[in-house]
């Protein structure tokens, strides 16, 4: 089988991204990694960690430690480390584009990303959600976020919603269709043949028979049982409060939680640093890291790369279950 070809874009050109990217290539690898990015801003990177770097065209790589096939998407305006500036956001989003739109085509077999400035985005005049929702809306299809360390997966069942919307927000539609992403992406990219997934509660004690509220009754139960009699292998709903102790967790292979800090706060006291962020439901492995830009880190060499490695590794493994799916 041929090594995993990764697109791996560093996101926010002013963050730690860039230096993350270049800290990736100086290890040794069964994937190749093509970093679609600005050349000036790669190069102040290696400048930082005095690491040379060689950039090759597609053609002439060998996979070797160091050796990065780069794709360049200028920035508009020279980065400075730690200040991110709006006029470059064109480059981050074509970055990310241009990585999704190769795997689309086939020419990549997974997406690694870092770390993006959702404000700065902003500021520079374009509307952006999140890149779940950029590579979901490119890809059309609907997706999942499920987040993993080597303790435990947790997906959501919503995401970047404000508490008192969470309710409201969980449909049975909703519920049975992310119940249904997450199922296929267990089997598919994970290669387990019959997942057990454990389903949050939305209220505390799961709602305690309809006294703490009736979401559980009303909406959950009816989506677990029909889905049961689909052939899925689902647990719940289950209190939150006792579904993360490590003698429940060993008998699931993921968590899907109701809301966003729900199940994330266990996921990242569980391992904060191996943790990943990957999108379910896409036509391709899309893993990125699991923290932000650390501009008050930026260009001072000093940047945990745990997570990005743990990406990079992650989706390579990834795209070699599905080839052989």
């Amino acid at each position: 089988m041929a090594p995993p070809r990764l697109a791996l874009v560093p996101g926010e050109p002013a963050g730690v991204g860039p230096e993350l990217c270049l800290r990736l290539a100086r290890q040794p690898r069964d994937y190749s990694l093509t970093v679609i990015a600005d050349r000036t801003t790669l190069r102040a990177a290696a400048e930082v960690l005095a690491m040379p770097v060689e950039w090759l065209e597609a053609e002439r790589a060998t996979g070797a430690v160091g050796e990065l096939i780069l794709v360049e998407i200028p920035n508009a305006v020279p980065s400075r480390f730690g200040q991110p500036d709006p006029r470059n956001a064109r480059a981050v989003i074509d970055a990310l584009e241009f990585g999704a739109a190769g795997c689309l085509r086939g020419d990549f077999d997974g997406l690694v990303t870092g770390p993006v400035h959702k404000a700065s985005i902003n500021q520079g005049g374009i509307a952006y959600r999140g890149t779940t929702e950029l590579l979901a809306h490119q890809a059309g299809r609907d997706v999942v976020m499920m987040l993993a360390n080597p303790t435990v997966r947790v997906a959501l069942a919503t995401t970047h919603v404000p508490l008192r919307a969470v309710a409201d927000a969980i449909t049975a539609e909703s519920l049975a269709r992310t119940l249904e992403i997450l199922d296929a992406s267990l089997r598919r990219d994970f290669g387990i043949a019959e997942p057990v997934i454990a389903v949050l509660g939305l209220n505390p004690h799961a709602g305690e028979a309809g006294h703490l509220g009736r979401e559980e009754i009303e909406v959950i139960e009816p989506v677990i049982a029909t889905l049961r009699g689909q052939g899925m292998h689902l647990v719940g709903p289950l209190p939150a409060d006792t579904a993360f102790l490590p003698a429940r967790l060993r008998g699931f292979d993921a968590v899907l939680a109701m809301y966003h800090d729900q199940g994330l706060p266990v996921l990242k006291h569980s391992g904060f640093e191996q943790a990943v962020n990957l999108t379910l439901g896409l036509p391709y492995p899309r893993v990125a890291v699991d923290h932000g830009t650390a501009l008050d880190l930026a260009g001072k060499g000093t940047a945990d790369p745990s997570s990005l490695f743990a990406a990079a590794e992650t989706c390579a493994r990834m795209a070699r279950t599905r080839a052989t799916a």
